[in-house]
């Protein structure tokens, strides 16, 4: 095997990889947290209210900007939606990448349900509509979403699996339906009713909805 040799690098080139970054300008900046004010705002007000009930107006209100201002950062409401899934997305990447990579499989998967549930109950998880055309069709045209969506649909899946093999996780049911199962705790109902009642803990809402989901409700 031929060893090629290594170009020669000039000093020039060189000298402008190590100099640092140029830093982000003072409007850089501000443009950057206005947008993230955005985000937020869209975030818990899709939590409280859902996309249907959500306008660009209140969303302007909230941050305290013109709607005009809010247009330079994002073109419609489906894009509004999309940056907070987006935001959600990262925020379960970073958890996924915090979780103990030697536990087991099945408790990984407890873990993901509680995160889920967690972010729910704080009022911070997005409900968005399941059919609206605009809305996926914006989501899938949106690749910050997509590559978030497979990169956490893959690792709880390799979990799935894994579950499955080991025999803690029933092989009747299909891996894809578990997964959607996880996920429909994002938008379970039910935690919402039993916060409401006032008779239990965020704890314990978890903890019931965690036992529904993966012992079932009848006698064992």
């Amino acid at each position: 095997m031929t060893i090629a040799t290594a170009p020669a690098v000039s000093v020039a080139p060189l000298t402008n990889l190590l100099a640092a970054p140029a830093k982000t300008t003072f409007k850089a900046q501000m443009l950057q947290a206005r947008e993230d004010a955005i985000v937020l705002a869209v975030n818990r007000l899709l939590a409280e209210k859902g996309f249907d009930l959500m306008t660009v107006d209140e969303v302007a209100a909230d941050v305290g900007i013109a709607k005009a201002s809010l247009y330079k950062h994002f073109s419609s409401k489906e894009d509004l939606a999309a940056a907070a899934m987006v935001r959600v997305l990262g925020l379960a990447q970073a958890f996924l990448a915090s979780l103990a990579p030697d536990a087991k499989p099945l408790a990984q998967l407890k873990a993901v349900a509680r995160w889920m549930l967690q972010i729910q109950l704080k009022g911070e998880m997005p409900s968005l509509p399941s059919q609206n055309s605009s809305l996926r069709a914006n989501l899938m045209a949106n690749k910050n979403y997509l590559t978030g969506l497979t990169e956490v649909s893959d690792q709880i899946g390799s979990w799935i699996e894994a579950a499955q093999l080991d025999g803690s996780l029933s092989s009747k049911v299909p891996a894809v339906v578990v997964l959607y199962t996880l996920y429909s705790r994002a938008c379970d109902p039910v935690p919402g009713f039993l916060k409401a009642s006032g008779q239990h803990t965020d704890e314990q809402i978890i903890d019931i909805v965690l036992a529904t989901c993966f012992d079932g409700i009848t006698q064992r």
